[in-house]
């Protein structure tokens, strides 16, 4: 049989295994289970100094914090003379679940998975002759990134912390900031291989319980191998996977994650990945920014409209040029006409072949900066898109026009806070660019209906992407979707979230 045979055949079913490992609960059936492990360790320890009581501790080395180990459980086993004077080792089980060490938490086991999976999140199993349940003591390392200040999401008055790998910095993160008992975190086991931790994260009473349980769900119902990289919940939880817009709304500072929940969505956080998510996603969660609500209304109101803008100039501007120079010359003023006419005299290419060279060039000096080290990365953008565009016009390869167009669509789309969606949007503009050379104006708002009717298409759980621009149940979201009226005007959360409490002050 061929190597590529089968290359197309729908592969067999692939059940979960329930329980994830089938193993004896005992010590040497643990130490199966990790056989050829270098990192895992196994002691015989004796209570009370006891030779006729020994107690196997099982253990991995670097998942567990040495001092705490040695301190709140293996000195208190061979110390303790309660431990020693107790009848038999099922009254010792008893005594060290109920205080006689010192770990903050502690379980009893009656399943071989539960043993392996609290081994490896760095806790310690105790495991007792002829006894049929095992003790796991939490011992783990607290070895992680501290909490420093976000990098992608500047904020010249909003707080100086940012989510860190760790899932259980970033709840707490969380918790310091909503400290109603009403949030609620319900954890996930994600990947077949990774077995990595998901939080699901919202205030009861405020989101609305059906989107609490639909994300919940989706995220259970993940079956991959592993979750390691952001792309692979983002793309198996949205609902359309097939769109170069984002369909997910993710955030790197606990601060506008919070807000999010209080909004009445439902956040997301996954061990491993310093941001969270949350849902559902709509078109103007990708233009909100985190100092929207910390400056003045109307300066905050005034830089929403610069980034609507923006995105009109970064998808419209190129298309526009290419219809008037090719189709509609009369459009541009008669002394910028003379000037576009004298500067494309000695140009070899066509208005359509200049306008997509410099793009596609602009979009390598973007991808060349940001795959170098940050050391030289920029440099290597300032000095490429100096040096290669003063060539270009030189060389007469393109017209200055072309040049200065192309680069302002291009700065203009770094507006956008959201760098997927800054992404979809390069996509598209060479899409308007392509319809404007074909059919000109007719072109370029053929393209924009297209991308309207895209756009309106797409769902996020249940939300129309496009709000607050679109009815919901018939009825008008928003007055000013694109301004921000001042924060005491603001009575209620937003009603296409389908939250139990929609008033959020008095």
């Amino acid at each position: 049989m061929g190597l590529f045979e089968h290359a197309g055949a729908v592969p067999p079913p692939h059940p979960r295994q329930e329980p994830r490992i089938e193993a004896p609960l005992t010590a040497d059936g643990i130490a199966q289970v990790f056989e050829g492990c270098a990192d895992f360790g196994r002691r015989t320890l004796y209570l009370n100094q006891d030779p006729t009581r020994p107690v196997e501790a099982l253990f991995i080395v670097g998942q567990v914090r040495n001092e705490r180990a040695s301190d709140y459980v293996l000195r208190p086993l061979t110390q303790n003379r309660a431990l020693g004077e107790a009848v038999d080792l099922d009254h010792a089980f008893d005594l060290l679940a109920k205080g006689g060490v010192y770990p903050l938490a502690v379980s009893v086991r009656d399943r071989a998975d539960q043993v392996v999976f609290d081994l490896i999140d760095g806790w310690t199993a105790l495991f007792f002759p002829g006894k049929n349940q095992v003790l796991t003591l939490m011992t783990a390392t607290e070895e992680k990134r501290s909490v420093s200040s976000p990098e992608n999401e500047p904020d010249v008055k909003g707080a100086r912390d940012a989510f860190v790998e760790s899932v259980r910095t970033n709840t707490s993160l969380v918790r310091r900031r909503l400290r109603a008992p009403s949030l609620k975190i319900k954890e996930h086991k994600v990947g077949r291989q990774s077995v990595t931790p998901v939080d699901v994260v919202y205030l009861d009473g405020i989101a609305n319980p059906e989107l609490a349980q639909e994300v919940g769900r989706r995220v259970s119902a993940l079956d991959v191998d592993t979750l390691v990289m952001t792309g692979t919940l983002e793309q198996y939880l949205v609902d359309e996977a097939s769109t170069a817009f984002p369909m997910t709304a993710y955030t790197e500072r606990p601060d506008r994650f919070c807000a999010g929940l209080a909004e009445g969505r439902v956040g997301v956080l996954v061990d491993g990945i310093p941001m969270g998510w949350l849902f559902p996603a709509t078109l103007d969660s990708f233009f909100r920014t985190g100092q929207d609500r910390s400056t003045n209304w109307a300066v905050a109101s005034a830089l929403s409209l610069v980034r609507w803008l923006c995105a009109f100039i970064t998808l419209f501007l190129p298309g526009l040029y290419v219809a008037a120079v090719l189709y509609h010359p009369e459009l541009i003023p008669q002394r910028l006409t003379q000037s576009i006419i004298a500067a494309k005299a000695d140009v070899p290419f066509s208005t359509l072949g200049e306008v997509l060279v410099m793009l596609v060039a602009f979009e390598v000096l973007q991808e060349a900066g940001l795959r170098l080290p940050a050391s030289i990365g920029q440099t290597v953008s300032i000095l490429g898109g100096l040096v290669v565009g003063s060539a270009a016009v030189e060389a007469k390869l393109v017209s200055p026009a072309v040049l200065v167009i192309v680069a302002i669509a291009g700065i203009a789309g770094y507006t956008a806070p959201s760098q997927d969606f800054a992404g979809a949007l390069r996509i598209w503009r060479f899409l308007t660019t392509l319809c404007a050379a074909v059919l000109g104006l007719v072109g370029l708002v053929l393209a924009g209906m297209g991308l309207v009717w895209r756009l309106a298409g797409l769902e996020s759980f249940g939300v129309p992407y496009l709000t607050p621009f679109v009815t919901v149940g018939g009825q008008r979201v928003q007055r000013a979707p694109v301004l921000r009226r001042p924060l005491p005007w603001i009575k209620t959360r937003p009603g296409y979230l389908r939250g139990e409490n929609r008033r959020n002050q008095g």
